[in-house]
């Protein structure tokens, strides 16, 4: 058994509870910042053999955070960054129905994988990077813990596949900022035995 540590980057300076950033390179705030070292605290006692993080700023500062301490090197994944929204990045959805109401009505309606954001990619396109990552994972071996710090859309991605679920159930797993969230994967499958905890971030 392989135990994977999955968990969301903090808090960033440009409000990422609610607006949507995608490939843009977004930094972490001050509380992302505080958010990441009570990841770092949590997980304090766990044994990590490996860390992937997404290369994006938000995702690689809060796994380096993770890993101070720890005799570990931070690999960075350029598949592991979040969908590309295009044309919609740093909106939120009340400014997306305004200058783009008939996608909006599509994406709120009718939830569809295949649904290409204006100038950027659709979640079909998401779930092949993640795949080549998720090939990557089976190569650990048993008994090891994997930690991987990336974005909600990828982490959602790589739950529905570890779980061998339909990706459209992407739209029916919340993940938090800074959550953590734990799968463990065997030859016959996965469980997840931890999901969007954030009982680390209470005092943050």
């Amino acid at each position: 058994m392989t135990r994977l540590l999955l968990v969301r980057h903090g808090e960033t300076e440009l409000n990422s509870a609610e607006r949507y950033w995608g490939h843009s390179d977004v930094k972490l705030s001050a509380l992302g910042i505080r958010q990441a070292e009570g990841l770092r605290d949590r997980l304090s006692a766990e044994q990590i053999d490996a860390i992937y993080s997404s290369d994006l700023k938000r995702a690689l500062v809060t796994a380096k955070t993770i890993a101070s301490g720890r005799q570990l090197a931070v690999i960075t994944c350029a598949e592991l960054r979040e969908i590309n929204f295009g044309k919609i990045e740093g909106l939120n959805f009340e400014e997306i129905s305004q200058l783009f109401p008939e996608f909006a009505a599509k994406w709120r309606l009718q939830r569809d994988i295949n649904l290409e954001f204006p100038g950027g990619e659709s979640f079909n396109e998401l779930n092949s990077r993640v795949s080549s990552f998720a090939d990557r994972l089976r190569r650990h071996t048993d008994g090891e813990v994997v930690l991987v710090v990336a974005h909600a859309g990828v982490l959602r991605t790589l739950i529905c596949q570890l779980m061998g679920i339909e990706l459209r159930c992407i739209y029916q797993i919340r993940l938090d900022l800074a959550s953590l969230s734990i799968v463990e994967t065997y030859p016959q499958g996965a469980i997840v035995s931890l999901l969007n905890d954030t009982s680390h971030l209470r005092s943050k």
